[in-house]
């Protein structure tokens, strides 16, 4: 079977270890980032690092960037994927947009990139499941695209659907985002409430997991909160963003969504806070913090 060979744009916890996959897998990969040296877990599976994104213009483009900013920045300019298309010959490029960006954002992309066809993939699992290959990827685009990209998606998650045109798949992952959110919230206000009132909170752990409370969000986070070491992981910064665009589109199809901006507060807090770089799970810190002012009123 033919292996397509395909460029993965950002190297970081997620975009590595999908690029080392990819790599692994049989697929030959070109990998760039825009600060060097972050790819040698890449290089060493077999993936050919480049200096510009245009020398990464391949026919197949995957990008694991922030958010959409960071793409258009990467197709602009004489070293960017426009330009690099262009001088390689490539008609009608396949750009795969895997960083959770707004659902309208990416629409509107789409219709400035007639010549380019866009397909945005969200995924979920965090850097464990990208690691493992064990990732969520949620589809939007056009069903030949994605029909193309399949056997690239099945190097790096066990869970891949196509959900209707471009924009479907960040609608998913938005809608996968309030649930992550609203989790990690939950069970970091339960084990706040837990350690003030005296509780052992890995007993409180070994509880909830074995009950309804269990999640794999408390099976995976569970550490963090018993060892308070918040290192990212997903961190706080963009779960916040991703709830910004979660509220957007709530927003834009007339659905209220109160829990998620309760959520969406307690993120921006967690950031205030100066706590943003930290991983997701931190929004206990919050907590903390709360708990430790009204204790010394």
């Amino acid at each position: 079977m033919r292996q397509d060979p395909i460029a993965v744009l950002g190297m970081g916890a997620m975009g590595l270890p999908m690029a080392r996959n990819l790599a692994r897998a049989g697929f030959p990969v070109t990998v760039w980032n825009r600060t060097p040296g972050r790819d040698g877990e890449a290089r060493s599976a077999g993936a050919v690092a480049v200096a510009t994104p245009a020398e990464a213009a391949l026919p197949i483009v995957l990008t694991v960037l922030p958010d959409l900013p960071d793409v258009v920045e990467v197709l602009a300019g004489e070293n960017g994927l426009l330009a690099g298309w262009k001088r390689a010959g490539v008609e009608r490029p396949l750009l795969v947009v895997m960083g959770t960006v707004s659902p309208t954002a990416i629409r509107e992309l789409g219709a400035r990139l007639p010549d380019v066809r866009l397909v945005d993939a969200p995924v979920s699992g965090g850097d464990v499941g990208a690691d493992a290959a064990t990732l969520s990827i949620m589809v939007g685009g056009h069903a030949d695209d994605v029909l193309r990209l399949r056997p690239h998606f099945a190097a790096l998650g066990t869970t891949v659907r196509h959900l209707g045109p471009l924009g479907a798949g960040q609608l998913a992952k938005a809608c996968n985002q309030i649930v992550v959110a609203a989790t990690l919230t939950a069970v970091s206000e339960a084990l706040a409430l837990a350690v003030k009132g005296g509780l052992d909170p890995a007993v409180v752990v070994e509880v909830l997991q074995g009950g309804l409370a269990g999640s794999r969000v408390l099976d995976v986070k569970k550490e963090k909160w018993l060892s308070h070491d918040f290192a990212p992981g997903g961190r706080a910064v963009n779960q916040l963003k991703d709830l910004v665009f979660a509220v957007e589109a709530g927003r834009e199809v007339g659905v209220p969504l109160p829990v998620t901006a309760t959520v969406e507060q307690l993120y921006s807090a967690m950031c205030a806070l100066g706590f943003g770089d930290d991983d997701h799970s931190g929004v206990y810190q919050v907590y903390e913090t709360l708990s430790d002012k009204a204790s010394a009123r």
